[in-house]
């Protein structure tokens, strides 16, 4: 059993001139850059990955790069959701294929599922694939936001669906996922501006794009909370807080996209729709990291 814990760094998934074809080399700097941070596992293709705005074979490119590339000095989780069943059961059989030590579903949806179309629709995956799932819970980007009951329904229900990642910004949530749960589904954190509060509450990780741009400060929080020390644990958060909120509301491509060029890493822009950081907000970025540094 994968045993996925700590901080879980979240990449970029760097573009070339005008946002075409993917940066693999600079790809490779940053996953190393985490690593060498000391993250305890790398998740490829998230919503910091632009893997909603990438075509198959970008995502296959980049899928296969990244797994390779981390080579297993870390745990990979890769995030394979995606609108039909059909293509994320491909992408999970994909991932796995490669080498992912465990896959994320998010049930991205434009028709507004049931409880019961998401149920099989995690059913269909976990039947295609022998890796674990990381269930992902997160109305904010995917619409559809799935109860406790529906998440420990599916728990119980799909044998490889073994742990949750929730990003509702709710600490209830995690409360109750661990009460219901009965202390048996490990859970993530995947709301930045709620890492304090969900440790507090036993999450087992934090999924984040921050350690991009703050690794210490985030490693150092999870290691006070593992000591059981809360008062320097507050702390922690506390300073890192502002930069957890700045990078959250301006956008995580762009406002790591954008820590990361000033640190020496070109990774271009994110693709559009979505706008680079404007200069306003990359002054604002430079003066909270100069802030920590």
């Amino acid at each position: 059993m994968t045993n996925i814990h700590g901080i879980i760094g979240y990449t970029i998934t760097p573009f070339g001139a005008n946002g075409e074809g993917v940066d693999l080399p600079a790809l490779g700097r940053s996953i190393d850059r985490l690593i060498a941070s000391g993250v305890h596992a790398i998740a490829p293709l998230g919503s910091t990955g632009e893997g909603a705005y990438l075509s198959d074979a970008e995502w296959d490119q980049v899928a296969e790069f990244s797994i390779k590339h981390v080579a297993k000095r870390v745990p990979t989780v890769v995030s394979v959701s995606d609108l039909t069943t059909a293509k994320a059961v491909r992408r999970a059989r994909f991932a796995e294929a490669h080498g992912a030590d465990v896959v994320m579903v998010l049930p991205a949806s434009y028709w507004k599922l049931t409880e019961a179309e998401i149920l099989a629709h995690y059913r269909a995956i976990g039947d295609s694939i022998g890796v674990p799932i990381m269930l992902y819970n997160n109305p904010a980007t995917s619409g559809t936001d799935m109860s406790v009951e529906l998440i420990l329904r599916i728990v119980n229900g799909v044998e490889n669906v073994t742990m949750v990642k929730e990003s509702t910004g709710d600490i209830q949530r995690m409360h109750k996922l661990q009460l219901l749960g009965e202390g048996r589904v490990p859970f993530y954190n995947g709301c930045n501006p709620l890492a304090l509060e969900a440790f507090a509450a036993g999450a087992k990780g934090w999924c984040t794009a921050a350690p991009n741009l703050i690794p210490q400060l985030n490693l150092d929080l999870y290691e006070a909370t593992l000591a059981g020390d809360l008062g320097k644990a507050r702390e922690l958060f506390y300073r890192q807080l502002p930069l957890l909120d700045f990078i959250l509301k301006g956008g995580l491509p762009a406002t790591i996209k954008a820590g990361l060029r000033d640190t020496g890493l070109e990774v271009g822009d994110p693709r559009l729709p979505v706008f680079p950081l404007s200069e306003a907000g990359h002054t604002q970025l430079q003066a909270l990291l100069n802030t920590l540094r």
